[in-house]
């Protein structure tokens, strides 16, 4: 079934155009098999689980999280310009965590865009998936939480994650410091200032995964056209799968001239 629904995506097909599309790939190898319905296909988008299962990786990872909004339907960019968000603007959340080093998505989850579904809670759900060793997280301000410092000390894992605006240390019941990490990055930042923590960390190369969004984004359009959730967790998981196909193709190698 994912196999059928990756045409659907990379050809942004609706299903009854994708069992058309089926039965003319099957009638050009010449077997006489039969294609699914377009209802029975759009029923059992809603059940199956997708798996990105990628081939695991010779060394640690370095894993960069983000989010970014896929629209459901509601007014377009013009409209809400001029007259405002109205009632009916609908978005879901995609929470991305993608290999710096060769832009492929390790992990992916959607939520809705309500309470509970923000990038921190999506966390735990994320690093689950990788299924490559990891070494090293990198995150924005949203990452900024003691649930996440705390498993990624758990686990041994290096944590670039810059505290939000005016943050304080972390202390415990007695007013002694945490041993948790933040606290270090804190006082850097004090000595150092921002803009040179982050350069000196490596921060900014969490931006790959932003690039990995605008791909997804250039490529499969920034909305979803399934209405139920479970269909547009499914949608997405198999776009992605997509995307990680072509990054294995070939990715640009950009060099610097001057």
């Amino acid at each position: 079934m994912v196999g059928l629904l990756q045409p659907k995506a990379v050809f942004n097909l609706k299903y009854r155009q994708l069992e058309g599309f089926a039965a003319s790939i099957l009638s050009i190898m010449d077997l006489n098999l039969e294609v699914p319905c377009y209802t029975q296909v759009s029923r059992r988008a809603q059940q199956i689980e997708v798996q990105l299962s990628l081939a695991k990786s010779n060394g640690p990872l370095y894993i960069v999280f983000d989010s970014t909004g896929l629209k459901v339907y509601g007014d377009g960019e013009w409209k809400v310009r001029k007259h405002g968000i109205s009632k009916r603007r609908t978005w879901r959340k995609l929470h991305l965590g993608v290999d710096e080093k060769t832009g492929m998505i390790h992990a992916q989850v959607l939520t809705e865009n309500g309470k509970g579904d923000g990038d921190s809670q999506q966390f735990r759900d994320l690093l689950e998936q990788v299924e490559s060793p990891v070494d090293r997280v990198s995150g924005d301000g949203a990452y900024d939480t003691y649930d996440i410092w705390s498993v990624l000390k758990e686990k041994n894992i290096e944590r670039i994650i810059p505290p939000q605006e005016n943050a304080i240390y972390w202390v415990d019941e007695y007013g002694e410091l945490l041993d948790i990490g933040r606290n270090s990055v804190l006082e850097k930042i004090e000595q150092k200032g921002r803009k040179e923590w982050k350069q000196e960390s490596g921060y900014h190369r969490r931006s790959l995964s932003e690039t990995a969004m605008f791909r997804y984004k250039k490529i499969f359009g920034a909305e979803l056209l399934s209405r139920k959730l479970k269909s547009q967790k499914t949608e997405a998981a198999v776009k992605v799968i997509c995307l990680n196909k072509m990054t294995g193709i070939g990715m640009p190698v950009s060099k610097k001239i001057s």
